[in-house]
């Protein structure tokens, strides 16, 4: 399986975020996001989630079927591929942590062994002791570690990961690590922007450049987000 992101640009509330950007990366490896705040690593990972439509360029994927999908053409079977985690925890204050689970590994997983799947993810991220606890009283290590625990349950294959770590202490950040590690070992890829080291040694980098203040479009109708029909 090989993710492919070919001459992307991103454009967001009339301003251009990044121009041409190109990489690839095959199952089994990590990509890393690096760059200054603004440079756009959420908007990178958003486009290739197809939250965002790009502005130019394409994205491919290649190995699994004898098709190459491209996400412009059939977003909704490469989303199917991807397990996405952003700044907030998608966490349910409502459910207990171990109703938060099930319900990702009803929307990520396959129902095979989906109680063994949420015991073991309880267990790798410490979470044991408050899983039938409601979510709303987790600290905000707890609600990111649960998030994250997300992953442990999910069938797909592309992890796109944004600032994964945040509120993690050490032992925890060598957790998800290790998570990440066993994904890629079994095929998986992932991609995850970060300010901090992750202890993924043998990842790959991407450095992005914080666009030039007040760079903008000469007209806001060039934002794909703002085109007739872009999300029908």
């Amino acid at each position: 399986m090989k993710l492919e992101a070919h001459a992307i640009s991103c454009i967001r509330g009339g301003r251009r975020v990044f121009s041409r950007i190109s990489f690839a990366i095959e199952a089994g490896e990590v990509l890393i996001l690096r760059g200054p705040n603004g440079a756009g690593k959420s908007s990178l990972l958003r486009c290739l989630s197809g939250l965002v439509p790009l502005a130019g360029g394409s994205v491919t994927l290649s190995g699994l079927s004898e098709e190459v999908l491209d996400l412009s053409d059939d977003r909704e079977t490469m989303q199917s591929q991807l397990a996405a985690i952003g700044h907030l925890d998608a966490v349910k204050p409502g459910f207990t942590v171990a109703e938060n689970l099930r319900f990702w590994a009803r929307i990520w997983g396959e129902n095979d062994n989906a109680e063994a799947r949420v015991a073991a993810a309880l267990t790798r991220f410490g979470l044991d002791h408050i899983a039938q606890g409601l979510a709303a009283h987790c600290s905000a290590g707890q609600k990111r570690r649960l998030g994250l625990a997300r992953l442990s349950v999910a069938a797909r294959p592309i992890w796109l990961l944004d600032e994964p770590t945040v509120s993690l202490d050490a032992a925890s950040v060598a957790v998800f690590a290790d998570l990440v590690r066993a994904h890629c070992a079994k095929g998986g890829m992932a991609i995850a922007a970060t300010h901090i080291d992750l202890g993924l040694e043998a990842a790959r980098e991407l450095v992005l450049e914080a666009a030039p203040r007040g760079v903008q479009m000469d007209e806001a109708s060039d934002d794909p987000f703002l085109d007739e029909g872009a999300w029908i």
